[in-house]
C-alpha cells in the first residue's frame, strides 16, 4: 500500500520542517521565544484561530512569536507534547489520559468540543453490519486515538476478543484510503475524513455510539502553565473568542473547515453542524467521570502499566481553574 501522496502528510512534513528551521534559526524575528499551538481538522476552533490570527493578536504586545503545527491525530499531538515541540495540542480525552498516565506532563485547561467524531465504517457491499461481523476481518485504526479506543470498546461490548480481529495501525487519512481501496475490511473512522466517505462514497457507519466518543481536550505542557500563566491565558482567551465566534458564525466556520481540510462544504457542514458541540469549554466533573468510566480499558489492553494509578492521573490531568477567568 502506498499512501505517500496524501496531502495531509505533505502538509505535516512541511510544517515540521518549518518548525525545525524556526527552532534552529530563531525564526524570522528577534523574539526570544516561540509559543507553538497545533491545529487539526478534527478541531474546527483551531482552524478558526489560525485563519483569523487571533492567537497572534493576543501575543502582539509580547516578546513571543506564535508558531502552528499540524496534528493528524491524537497520537501525533501527544508526540508534540512529549517532545516539547508544542505548548498546546489537541487530542481526544482518553488519549490525553493515556499520555498523562504514561508520564507525559500535560494538563487539560480547555475543552475544544464535544464531538461525535468516530464510528466504525465499512463499504456497503462488505457484508459487515454489526461489530460481531468483524471476527476474522481487518480493521484500520490509529493507535492511541479516540477511534482506536472506540474500536476497543465496541469489541468489548460485543464480546469480541481483540485477538479475533486484525487491527491495522494506520494514520486516519491512510485508514480512509485503505478502506476505499479494499485493503482493509473496516475502519475506525474520524471526521472530517469519515464524513467525506459517508457523503461521497458507498459506505455504512455500521456502529455508532456517541457515549464512546470522548471530548476534545486542548492540552498544555504542565511546565508552561506553571511558568507562563499570562501566556497560557492569552492562548485560552483566543480559544474562547474562537469558540464563541464559531457558534455565532456557523456558515463561515464551515467554509473555514472546508478550505483548510480541502473537503467539500457539505462534508464540513455535516462535521460542524451535526457532530460538533461547542457548549462545554471548561473541564469539570463530567470529564473526570467519563475518563473514570473508560480508564479500565487502558489497563485491560496493556496500554498503561498496571501499577499506574489512573484515578490520580485523571486528577492531575483535568484543570478546572486555569481557563475559568476567561470563560464567561
Amino acid at each position: 500500500m502506498d499512501y505517500s501522496n496524501r496531502r495531509e502528510f505533505v502538509a505535516a512534513a512541511g510544517t515540521a520542517a518549518a518548525a525545525f528551521a524556526a527552532g534552529c534559526l530563531g525564526g524570522a524575528s528577534s523574539s526570544s521565544r516561540t509559543v507553538t499551538v497545533d491545529y487539526a481538522y478534527y478541531n474546527p476552533v483551531s482552524l478558526v484561530l489560525r485563519e483569523k490570527g487571533w492567537v497572534e493578536e493576543e501575543f502582539s504586545d509580547s516578546d513571543a512569536d506564535v508558531n502552528w503545527v499540524l496534528s493528524l491525530g491524537s497520537n501525533e499531538a501527544n508526540q508534540y507534547a512529549q517532545s516539547g515541540e508544542a505548548e498546546f495540542a489537541s487530542t481526544a480525552g482518553i488519549a490525553a489520559l493515556m499520555a498523562r498516565a504514561n508520564g507525559i506532563p500535560i494538563r487539560t485547561p480547555y475543552i475544544y468540543s464535544r464531538p461525535e467524531w468516530t464510528a466504525l465504517v465499512a463499504n456497503s457491499d462488505s457484508g459487515i453490519s454489526k461489530v460481531e461481523d468483524l471476527v476474522g476481518k481487518s480493521v484500520a485504526a490509529t493507535r492511541g486515538t479516540d477511534p482506536h479506543f472506540f474500536l476497543l470498546q465496541a469489541l468489548d461490548a460485543a464480546g469480541v476478543s481483540e485477538s479475533e480481529v486484525d487491527i491495522v495501525h494506520l494514520q486516519h487519512p491512510e485508514g480512509q484510503d485503505a478502506l476505499v481501496q479494499g485493503d482493509v475490511d473496516a475502519w475506525a473512522g474520524l471526521d472530517p475524513h469519515m464524513a467525506e466517505l459517508e457523503l461521497e462514497y458507498d459506505v455504512d457507519l455500521f456502529f455508532r455510539k456517541p457515549s464512546f466518543n470522548t471530548y476534545g481536550f486542548l492540552n498544555a505542557q504542565e511546565s508552561f502553565l506553571q511558568d507562563h500563566p499570562e501566556d497560557s491565558k492569552r492562548v485560552l482567551r483566543a480559544y474562547e473568542r474562537g469558540r464563541e465566534w464559531a457558534i455565532d458564525n456557523p456558515d463561515e466556520t464551515v467554509s473555514i473547515l472546508a478550505e483548510a481540510s480541502e473537503m467539500s462544504e457539505p462534508v464540513a457542514r455535516k462535521v460542524f453542524t451535526e457532530r460538533t458541540d461547542l457548549s462545554t469549554p471548561l473541564p469539570g466533573e463530567q470529564h473526570r467521570s467519563l475518563l473514570s468510566d473508560l480508564a479500565p480499558i487502558l489497563h485491560e489492553k496493556g496500554i498503561v502499566s498496571e501499577d499506574v494509578d489512573l484515578q490520580a492521573a485523571i486528577g492531575e490531568l483535568i484543570d478546572s481553574e486555569t481557563a475559568a477567568p476567561v470563560i464567561e
